[in-house]
């Protein structure tokens, strides 16, 4: 795309409150990505969270109400990188050995390219900070000038240093005092420190991938922001979840006539009754059943998480600040995201591990089932603490009004907020509900407004064509309202066309195939978002349409065929 043709581009907009005015000037492009942030998690959402400084993004922005993820944090960041389903850049399951096929590789491929890449090639300077989690080859060998953060697990400990690295290697590090360091902020500390590097070079825009590792467990944050917390949860979880979804009614980020789905499913339900969760052994519990000392357990957990998203927001805000005062904040586009649903693992009390380094040791089991009181209670989220989840009661708080967690491709899983801020260019606030959208749209909305070539090969391999549609083109309405989204994750299928969407609870994936011998779910997404109503039998032809098309769309982007391995570990949890 030329610079006429960019300019074009940008004019055809305005629709939908975008500035009019004429510009050649390249806009600087930052991606905010959270960890585990439920749907209903930010303010600007329906959260009584404090996150103002995000909710300021959005109220000057656009909310996007349906964009969706790909269920799960590596495989997420594998298609927001590269523009691709997962399966197509490689990383269909997990980061890790290549299973052999394709879409499992367990890295991203070499036909696959990245944004960073593709920026470059536009004339950015390209900055990432904090979680990679794609595998090898790392951030530097993939298009970014600058890096620091951790490349090879989920999450850290983010009071302990050790774990976060700068790239390229020998660059020098910044030293914090003991005490001082706490990741979310080191993330931010860096990110702003390459911005601030780039000031040099003032005449070419820059491209940041801020990638917080913040809310994923362990839950840990500063304690003046727990102490925000303290009283807030004491409630419960029905308690809070019914009061989101009449915010969220008010804000208009969902329909005022849908219904709240049902406690949700418990992941690991013999792992619950082995914990001795009360209740059916299938749902998550209500509130009011738990004992004074399990719901005081479970209140500091959510305080926890609120206080450590929080502390994020005040990084964000840390970073518009600096693009304010340095005169960048008009012509930086900035797209706010979260990585899946929240969080359930893996049952209604939460687990934790003693240490960090017990944990990457292996010398202690993943899901213990322990009980904080007194002064144990008031050390969780500390530098002291344990490291802990907070379980699937609260997870299926973060999702309101939706149905199920991360991992599924039920819309708890898979639903994330988009917020879209570009002040020179979005000059009316509005909360978009009209399409939906993907990961492999920021791609798309990047090579759009940056003028970059999206390349047909690149280091001497053969690229997959981007699947996504720039986020303005669909802002215009310019995409095709039936357009077609797959889903796949664990065993999980899914997908959506227009209005209708067909998915499975249970794993239904076979080798170059689906599974007949489990209950498929079909929902009228624009009636139905929270998936109450399961239609599958009154109207079969429907089911029967959407699975030949899904077992089409994963066969042309490679989520069949599957290794004969993982076929196996299905039936065997099935």
């Amino acid at each position: 795309m030329n610079t006429k043709t960019l300019t074009l581009s940008l004019l055809a907009i305005s629709a939908t409150g975008i500035a009019s005015a004429k510009t050649t000037q390249k806009p600087n492009i930052l991606v905010i990505l959270a960890d585990d942030l439920g749907y209903s998690d930010l303010g600007c959402y329906g959260s009584e969270i404090h996150t103002p400084n995000i909710d300021k993004l959005a109220s000057q922005g656009v909310r996007f109400t349906q964009f969706y993820n790909s269920a799960r944090c590596c495989p997420s960041r594998a298609s927001l990188l590269t523009g691709l389903y997962p399966h197509q850049a490689g990383i269909g399951s997990f980061v890790g050995p290549d299973r052999g096929v394709h879409g499992y590789t367990g890295k991203l491929t070499p036909n696959a390219v990245t944004m960073a890449e593709v920026l470059k090639s536009a004339g950015y300077k390209t900055y990432g900070s904090g979680k990679w989690h794609v595998n090898y080859p790392g951030p530097i060998d993939r298009g970014f000038d600058e890096y620091y953060g951790f490349l090879t697990d989920y999450g850290v400990d983010g009071w302990r240093s050790k774990w976060m690295h700068r790239y390229p290697e020998g660059r020098p590090e910044r030293e914090y005092k003991p005490g001082e360091f706490f990741a979310t902020n080191a993330i931010t500390d860096y990110a702003l420190d390459f911005l601030k590097s780039g000031e040099k070079t003032p005449e070419k825009p820059w491209f940041m991938y801020l990638s917080f590792q913040a809310v994923h467990f362990p839950l840990q944050a500063p304690k003046k922001d727990i102490e925000k917390y303290k009283e807030t949860y004491k409630v419960g979880w029905d308690v809070i979840r019914a009061q989101r979804l009449e915010r969220q009614k008010k804000l208009g980020v969902v329909d005022k006539n849908i219904k709240l789905s049902e406690r949700s499913d418990i992941p690991e339900p013999k792992l619950a009754k082995r914990n001795g969760v009360p209740g059916d052994g299938i749902h998550n519990p209500a509130w009011e059943i738990l004992d004074a000392d399990r719901q005081a357990d479970l209140a500091r957990r959510m305080a926890v998480f609120a206080a450590m998203l929080d502390n994020m927001d005040q990084n964000v805000g840390r970073v518009v600040q600096y693009l304010k005062e340095t005169n960048q904040f008009d012509n930086t586009l900035i797209l706010f995201m979260a990585d899946n649903g929240s969080c359930p693992e893996w049952e209604p009390f939460g687990f934790e591990y003693p240490t960090y380094d017990a944990r990457v040791d292996g010398a202690t089991p993943g899901h213990p089932n322990v009980l904080h009181k007194g002064e144990s209670l008031e050390r969780m989220g500390g530098p002291d603490g344990p490291l802990f989840s907070f379980g699937s009661g609260w997870a299926n708080v973060g999702n309101t009004p939706f149905t199920l967690y991360k991992q599924y491709v039920h819309e708890g899983g898979i639903s994330s907020p988009l917020i879209i801020n570009w002040p020179a260019k979005i000059k009316k606030s509005q909360i978009f509900t009209k399409r939906y959208a993907h990961f492999v749209d920021v791609m798309a909305t990047c090579v759009d407004v940056s003028g970059a070539t999206y390349p047909t090969t690149f280091n001497g391999n053969q690229i997959t064509p981007m699947e996504g549609i720039s986020l303005f083109k669909t802002l215009k309405g310019k995409v095709d309202a039936n357009r077609v989204l797959t889903y796949e994750h664990s065993g999980h299928p899914a997908i959506r066309r227009g209005d209708w969407k067909l998915v499975s609870r249970k794993p239904a994936m076979l080798e170059n195939d689906i599974s007949d011998q489990v209950e498929y779910e079909l929902y009228n997404i624009k009636n139905d978002r929270s998936e109450t109503t399961n239609l599958a039998a009154k109207y079969p032809e429907k089911v029967a349409e959407l699975k030949k098309l899904m077992v089409s769309e994963f066969k042309r982007t490679f989520v069949l065929p599957r290794p004969a391995a993982a076929r196996q570990k299905i039936k065997e949890e099935d």
